[in-house]
Order: C-alpha cells, then sequence, then structure tokens
C-alpha cells in the first residue's frame, strides 16, 4: 500500500523536511542536495502530476554526422576503440578526417569520396599495424611451439610478469 501514495504526497523537498523535523533522519545525514535546493528553490514545484513543458526540439547535426552514419552502417567499422587514449585518433575520426580532404579537393562526387576515403583509411591502419608490429629476427621459426622454462620454485607475481 504504502506503494501507492509514494509520490503523491508532497514533493521531495516537502518530504525530506519532514523526515528532518520528525528526527526520522539526523541533520548531518541529510542528502547533498538538500542545502542546495533550500538556498535556491525551485520556480516551480516539482510535483510529479505536473505537465511537461511543450518546447520544440531542435535538431543538431554536424556535416560529418551523415558521413560517420553512413560509415558505421555500411560494416566498414567493425573495430575496438580504447577511449582512454586521447593521443590517437579514432578510426572513424581518420575517416572523417581523410573524407573531407578529399571533398574539399576536387569535384568528385560523394560516391566516389566515400569509396577512395574507406580505401586510403584500409591502407593507413595496415601502416599504422605494420609500424606497431615488432621486427623479428629470420630465425624464428613461428611452427614449432617456443618451449616452457622450467619451473625454478620461485612463485611469480602478476606484476612481474607484466612490468611495463
Amino acid at each position: 500500500m504504502a506503494n501507492s501514495r509514494l509520490e503523491k504526497i508532497g514533493t521531495i523537498i516537502t518530504r525530506t523536511q519532514g523526515l528532518l523535523k520528525s528526527g526520522a533522519m539526523k541533520f548531518d545525514e541529510r542528502p547533498l542536495w538538500y542545502d542546495v535546493v533550500t538556498a535556491f528553490p525551485p520556480h516551480e514545484e516539482p510535483r510529479y502530476d505536473r505537465p511537461a513543458p511543450r518546447v520544440p526540439v531542435r535538431e543538431i547535426f554536424y556535416q560529418e554526422d551523415t558521413i560517420r552514419a553512413k560509415f558505421h552502417k555500411s560494416g566498414k567499422a567493425t573495430f575496438a576503440t580504447n577511449l582512454l587514449d586521447t593521443n590517437n585518433l579514432t578510426p572513424t575520426q581518420q575517416f572523417i578526417g581523410i573524407y573531407q580532404n578529399l571533398s574539399t579537393q576536387g569535384a568528385i562526387d560523394e560516391q566516389k569520396v566515400y569509396e577512395t576515403a574507406i580505401d586510403l583509411l584500409e591502407d593507413q591502419m595496415r601502416q599504422q599495424r605494420a609500424d606497431k608490429r615488432p621486427s623479428e629476427p629470420a630465425s624464428v621459426d613461428r611452427t614449432k611451439p617456443s618451449p616452457l622454462p622450467e619451473d625454478s620454485g620461485k612463485t611469480v607475481q602478476l606484476q612481474d610478469i607484466f612490468k611495463d
């Protein structure tokens, strides 16, 4: 039964004030937002039954949004992205840069620019992978498994294995 009247009796502010006055909530345990709301009360009472204002939502599209959508819809964007790496551009950002450079250079139709940008991005990503790959000596044989080191009786910590 308590569920049926939970949001209909008072606002969150008046309910919190009631808890504080009755002693059910200690003043030191009040929510962080309580002091802000009491110092700067809202213009209109925040009730559940108040109708939402009719404000038109503006569509915000940038020029590269349509290019990005087409790139991701084509299925060419099947790669993992490290969101913590802020030094390097993501493949999508690289594609948009290539596409914009090609579209400003000449009077080529949009489909041809898109296909050329995809080809250039693939070449650029292939080159980046080749640059990151360490060069191997010619004497390394990849067909045979590498021999495992013998157990010396030492306990190895994970931090020791994955040191930078």
